[in-house]
């Protein structure tokens, strides 16, 4: 009952559901019927050098199968979420990994949007997937032997997962990693003959400037205008 109340409540105030705790969704999406979890996997498939991650895995079956017992090919989805320690290097990865894929022999590879979701569809000679990368998250959709995958289980996801995928990535430039950021610069040694103020600890109402000395003969005639008394 709770759990109905919650749905409505974030149903009619716009609110996009939360991140499931162990990551994929345990339970039926539309018309699928969930079937089995996996987790945590350390095998996974968008590598992202320094940045660890762990992935989370569910199967859905049709009602159709699951009456029968028989399970088919195209009665089975896969959804995989690998969860990163960090954002760093996630895009860039997922996007070099399509890539990689698409310049070998029997793979196809293009941008497509799924329910408003933008994603990268790889279609093998017997599988057809989705990936798309989402923060510190990348998720996949699909299995093999399937020619599509199923637009449900795409909205279900991209709603607790928005894609971050931009847009040509295929095509264009690499999104920006790691690498990409600029790097500070080294201090200097301290040069005690030359040396220089650290501005990152720099307080102007503590730094005191010296007085000025003033000369004898400025005391004696303040007007520069006037002429100076002799000396005696």
């Amino acid at each position: 009952m709770r759990l109905l109340l919650l749905v409505v409540i974030l149903a009619a105030c716009g609110g996009k559901p939360p991140v499931p705790k162990r990551l994929v969704v345990e339970g039926d999406v539309g018309a699928w019927k969930y079937r089995r979890f996996q987790g945590p996997l350390l095998d996974i498939e968008v590598w992202v050098d320094g940045n660890k991650g762990e992935a989370y895995s569910a199967s859905y079956i049709t009602e159709s199968s699951e009456k029968t017992g028989h399970i088919a090919d195209q009665d089975l989805v896969n959804v995989t979420v690998t969860r990163y320690q960090k954002t760093d290097g996630v895009v860039r990865e997922t996007v070099k990994l399509v890539r990689r894929l698409a310049a070998e022999k029997g793979y196809q590879v293009d941008e497509k949007k799924l329910n408003g979701v933008r994603a990268l569809r790889i279609t093998g000679p017997s599988e057809t997937w989705v990936m798309w990368p989402s923060g510190k998250y990348v998720v996949k959709v699909g299995g093999q032997g399937r020619e599509s995958v199923p637009d449900s289980i795409v909205a279900s996801y991209g709603d607790r997962y928005p894609s971050q995928l931009p847009g040509g990535s295929l095509e264009g430039p690499l999104p920006p990693g790691p690498e990409d950021k600029p790097k500070p610069e080294p201090k200097q040694p301290y040069d005690s003959k030359n040396p220089k103020p650290d501005m990152d600890k720099y307080d102007p109402n503590k730094v005191k400037i010296p007085e000025r000395e003033v000369p004898i003969d400025a005391e004696e005639s303040p007007d520069p205008k006037q002429p100076k008394k002799p000396k005696k």
